[in-house]
């Protein structure tokens, strides 16, 4: 079983950064790839990056490529998302989620375990 929390959502201007952090519980997270999505009002939940185990495999839609980074802390348990250019597209509920694999998972219903959400919005 694995616990999810994220943080480091907020408000921020066109053009600004944020870094959303995700905590994980459990002595295994070195075990789990890791993912972000985002769900905008009225929209499905979609794809947003992933991480394998070791952080040696990452992928990003093609939305955020070039302007977010994923990153891990396997010692610190946690996975984090560096935003940079934001953009009032990008504002929507971030989740994390988790998969216990040694390879990388990018959809939605592949994952086992997601966090409450941290909510980003972007003003002009």
């Amino acid at each position: 079983q694995v616990q999810l929390v994220e943080s480091g959502g907020g408000l921020v201007q066109a053009g600004g950064s944020l870094r959303l952090s995700c905590a994980a519980s459990g002595r295994t997270f070195s075990s789990y790839a890791m993912g972000w999505f985002r769900q905008a009002p009225g929209k499905e939940r979609e794809f947003v990056a992933a991480i394998s185990w070791s952080a040696g495999n990452t992928y990003y839609a093609d939305s955020v490529k070039g302007r977010f980074t994923i990153s891990r802390d396997n010692a610190k348990n946690t996975v984090y998302l560096q935003m940079t250019s934001l953009k009032r597209e990008d504002t929507a509920v971030y989740y994390c989620a988790a998969k216990r694999t040694l390879g990388v998972v990018t959809a939605t219903r592949q994952f086992d375990y997601w966090g409450q959400g941290t909510q980003v919005t972007v003003s002009s």
